[in-house]
């Protein structure tokens, strides 16, 4: 994070992967430190992987562009196998453009398979800390077993990142984020970290903040010690959205505020992810379910389960209601359903995992009633891509979840109304990164009378890391006790392993 030169860039530098060091910067210096937003990888494939900054040297300005002037800025990028830089694998120069908040997106190629790299950026004169990321196998081969985290929902009024940190501990293999990146209300006075301004509505507001949830150490940390996977879920645009319905009238906005409300969420959320350019948004609309595979071990089918959908039934919250059996109502939408059923019948891995945002599997009370907002909404949608993969004959469908604020480990089952129906599949869904806040050593199963094939459940905040071989995926609920104070450990809360050919829950 020294301010050097092209010469010192190019030859090498000391920093190690995910280190926060205060750069070095002349009293002459024309400009601050433009890498306060870290770095991060994503979207790894067999030769290449996404490499993402933001160059903002003064992240909380209200004009979202942080405190950039309006040009375009070229940036160098690295990528070694060493963290010392002593040899260059790929590199090259990209410009960050003042029109996407000075954000940039290397597809770096020409990687080996399986392989581990380091990267970095230079601008302005500085250099930024390094990233660690890797490729996955070759689409031919199994691979190595490979370590997997994945979280959810960090409102950053709620607590420290802790959980984050805690992964980037781990160092694992790859990250899965499942929505909820950042939240979108007001400044709440109190709180244990606020937010910066009113609720955001325009491009400028999400652009800070997004700023302000990366300049966090922690969350950093985590981006910088692996490649991520993302998919967003409704904070990154508005609280319980369904396509292009809003859940309520605050604030105020006409048809067209709406539509310019969802349009600058996506582009936000597109600067500010390590995605592709081809998921790049285009107006009111920005692709993001796709197919990612990590040679013939495991594919992901990454899902957006907010764009596509049609409005929660009954008028949304928890609810008995007849609405919710409908067969014209989809939750991922017709065309993604069909994508989705597509990809799982061509059995491109061992193993087909989900990555998507609301509980899945039944969850109902005492009444009969459920959430409209998760699949208890869309019942018929979630029949059929349950009856779907058992048709195509997928060995090992595995589901994984976010939104919930609490860590869950569920059998799905052919019939949740029927005891001794088959389990067809299994669903890990994972805690909240704060949201909630700090959470309870409550281990009791709600509603476990009328649904007995969920089987653990944690109130804790954290995350889920799992390993996944050929043989298993064992899963371990990880926890902290608090996220109202700084440097609480994680403890593994619950283990399970999800043997290959035997969809459902072992206990370890």
């Amino acid at each position: 994070m020294n301010r050097l030169s092209r010469r010192t860039f190019v030859l090498g530098g000391v920093a190690a992967a995910g280190a926060v060091v205060a750069p070095l910067q002349s009293a002459s210096a024309a400009v601050p430190y433009p890498f306060q937003l870290g770095v991060a990888s994503g979207e790894p494939d067999a030769s290449s992987v996404v490499l993402w900054t933001r160059l903002a040297p003064s992240p909380l300005n209200a004009d979202g562009q942080g405190g950039m002037a309006n040009a375009d800025v070229a940036v160098d990028w690295q990528v070694s196998t060493t963290s010392a830089f002593t040899s260059l694998v790929a590199s090259g120069t990209v410009t960050a453009r003042y029109a996407a908040a000075h954000s940039v997106h290397v597809v770096a190629g020409g990687l080996q398979p399986d392989a581990e790299y380091y990267y970095r950026f230079r601008a302005q004169g500085y250099i930024s800390p390094v990233g660690r990321t890797r490729t996955a196998p070759a689409l031919n081969t199994l691979g190595r077993d490979f370590v997997m985290a994945f979280a959810s929902c960090a409102h950053y009024e709620s607590g420290y990142y802790t959980a984050y940190r805690r992964i980037a501990d781990d160092r694992p293999d790859l990250i899965l984020h499942l929505g909820d990146y950042i939240y979108e209300d007001a400044a709440t006075a109190g709180s244990l970290r606020q937010h910066a301004g009113a609720e955001i509505v325009s491009l400028a507001d999400y652009r800070r903040r997004y700023a302000q949830y990366k300049s966090d150490p922690d969350l950093q940390a985590a981006h910088a010690i692996a490649p991520w996977l993302v998919v967003p879920d409704d904070h990154e645009v508005e609280n319980n959205y369904a396509d292009m319905t809003r859940a309520d009238s605050s604030p105020a906005l006409t048809t067209a505020q709406w539509t310019a409300r969802r349009t600058a969420a996506y582009q936000a959320y597109y600067e500010n992810m390590p995605l592709r350019p081809a998921n790049a948004n285009s107006g009111n609309s920005i692709p993001l379910y796709r197919r990612v595979r990590w040679g013939q071990l495991a594919v992901f089918h990454m899902l957006d389960t907010r764009q596509f959908r049609n409005d929660q039934a009954c008028g949304d919250g928890w609810k008995v209601c007849a609405d919710a059996d409908l067969a014209t109502r989809s939750l991922p939408g017709t065309a993604q359903e069909a994508w989705l059923l597509d990809g799982l019948g061509q059995h491109l891995a061992n193993w087909d995992i989900i990555g998507q945002q609301v509980f899945f599997a039944r969850q109902f009370d005492s009444a009969g009633a459920g959430n409209m907002d998760a699949w208890d909404g869309y019942r018929a949608s979630r029949a059929r891509i349950q009856q779907g993969w058992v048709d195509r004959g997928v060995r090992n469908p595995l589901v994984l979840t976010g939104d919930v604020h609490a860590s869950w480990a569920n059998n799905l089952k052919a019939d949740y109304a029927t005891a001794s129906s088959a389990v067809i599949g299994t669903e890990l869904v994972c805690t909240s990164i704060t949201s909630g806040g700090n959470g309870t050593a409550d281990t009791a199963i709600p509603n476990a009378a009328t649904n007995p094939h969920l089987k653990f459940y944690s109130n804790r905040r954290g995350y889920v890391r799992t390993k996944v071989t050929q043989a298993q995926v064992t899963a371990d609920f990880r926890g902290v006790a608090s996220v109202t104070e700084h440097g609480v450990a994680a403890t593994t809360l619950k283990s399970f392993a999800i043997l290959d050919g035997r969809p459902g829950l072992q206990a370890l």
